[in-house]
């Protein structure tokens, strides 16, 4: 069933300018599609669901990194996010059940030693991951022994800086394998990664129940898988409905 629509408080409280502001993460191609002019994908098809139920237009404000799309809620510059669900971003952001669900994976060289996830976490073993990224918050928080290296894009700083490991979400690493040669991908996840809708904090119950509401249903009524399929994702990558 479609929830109804909100009550005019709940509209306030999520687009006070009158407009939904959409802080979209270009730097994830599972999510996002296309560049600034012409962003396309599940986020954004999202976006444009959740400013149908509140009868407002929709502005999206497009990043190349997860970090910059944090700061723009973050600071008030958006209303929504798009993030994966993080106890380092959770202080700030009220997040929905996830509507996506995609892995976190290691590639290595060819002839690495490594053979799966928990050979990566050694001491001297160095591991290129992007600045901010929720694979970057996950491994801060949970390595022991292998240390980070920070730069645009994990796989980028892998190869520059000639490093043990890189770290990344499972479709692009594994393209990226394909195409550079010479590397494989770790079997197995080092981590799920909860992709959620989010606002601030600072927004009431019932604008965040209502942000929930409409992800379930979206996820119940097959609208997550169907705009994941439109953008070239895999359909599977939906989560099930909380």
């Amino acid at each position: 069933m479609t929830p109804s629509a909100p009550p005019p408080h709940v509209v306030d409280d999520l687009a006070p300018a009158g407009v939904l502001r959409a802080s979209i993460n270009l730097g994830n191609p599972v999510l996002t599609t296309g560049d600034p002019d012409e962003p396309g994908g599940v986020t954004v098809d999202i976006a444009h669901a959740l400013g149908e139920r509140l009868s407002v237009p929709v502005e999206l404000l497009c990043f190349d990194a997860a970090r910059k799309s944090f700061e723009a809620m973050a600071t008030g510059a958006a209303d929504i996010c798009f993030l994966a669900i993080e106890p380092a971003r959770e202080a700030e952001v009220a997040f929905t059940e996830p509507y996506v669900l995609i892995e976190g994976v290691y590639v290595v060289p060819g002839s690495s030693s490594v053979r799966e996830v928990a050979d990566v976490d050694r001491a001297g073993v160095r591991i290129g991951v992007k600045t901010g990224s929720a694979y970057d918050l996950f491994l801060t928080r949970t390595l022991e022994h292998a240390t980070l290296v920070r730069g645009d894009e994990g796989v980028d700083v892998f190869v520059a800086e000639g490093l043990e490991a890189g770290a990344g979400i499972r479709e692009p690493v594994t393209a990226f394998a394909t195409e550079q040669g010479g590397v494989r991908v770790v079997d197995g996840a080092f981590m799920q990664i909860r992709q959620a809708v989010g606002t601030t904090r600072s927004r009431s119950t019932e604008t965040v129940t209502f942000l929930r509401d409409v992800v379930e249903e979206l996820k119940t009524s097959g609208f997550i898988a169907d705009a994941l399929e439109r953008s070239g994702q895999n359909r599977d990558l939906a989560a099930p409905p909380a």
